[in-house]
Order: structure tokens, then sequence, then C-alpha cells
């Protein structure tokens, strides 16, 4: 299996789990110049951007903590962008589903805020 297939198949066995818990899922593979969000989400009255993250091998540090300071900026720039041109009004957060050697799946609410 290719990168890109595992990518797709962890994104859609992230939303399997979301749509699972409630969340009604709104788009996927959100693009913009400032890069790229996984599942835009509905939860109630809120949006949430989610991050999928998956990692074979422990070996570089786990899935969560590939969300490093970069990506983050990356997200709320790609957020923003998405807030700006579908003008919502929504109450908004970041969420990341962190995916461990294939298997292990853990949803991090909240897990960064804007300011970060």
């Amino acid at each position: 299996m290719t990168r890109q297939a595992r990518g797709r198949d962890a994104e859609q066995r992230a939303c399997v789990f979301l749509e699972g818990q409630g969340l009604c899922l709104l788009e996927s593979n959100y693009r913009c110049r400032a890069g790229e969000i996984d599942l835009i989400m509905r939860d109630g009255k809120s949006l949430v951007f989610v991050e999928v993250r998956m990692r074979r091998h422990p070996g570089f540090g786990g899935a969560l903590i590939s969300v490093d300071r970069g990506k983050r900026a990356r997200l709320i720039a790609c957020a923003q962008h998405y807030l700006q041109t579908s003008r919502s009004t929504r109450a908004a957060r970041f969420d990341v589903i962190a995916i461990e050697a294939g298997e292990r799946l853990d949803w991090v609410r909240n897990a960064f805020d804007a300011t970060d």
C-alpha cells in the first residue's frame, strides 16, 4: 500500500469513528494556499478542524507529537481561510486523531487553539 493510500485509509477510518461519535462531515481534504485540513466536521453548533496523523513505527515519536508548531500554524491559517470564505460564525476547535501502529486510535479534542 502506498503512503497516499495509507493516508486516505487513516482519514476514512477517522471519519467513520467521528461520525460514530455524532459528528457530521462537512468537507474532507480542504486545501488552500496555507495548506490542507484533513476533515472539517460539525459537532453540534461547533466546527471541528481535524488533523489525522498516523505512525506505523514509534521510532520518530508518536503520531500526536508530530503535530508540531509549524503544522499547527499551517492548520490555523487554513482554518482561518475556510472561516473567511465560508463566512461561518460558528465556534471552532482543532482536534487530532492519532493512529499508532495502524491500530490504536486516539481522539484528542481541543488539541490546540488558534493562539498556539
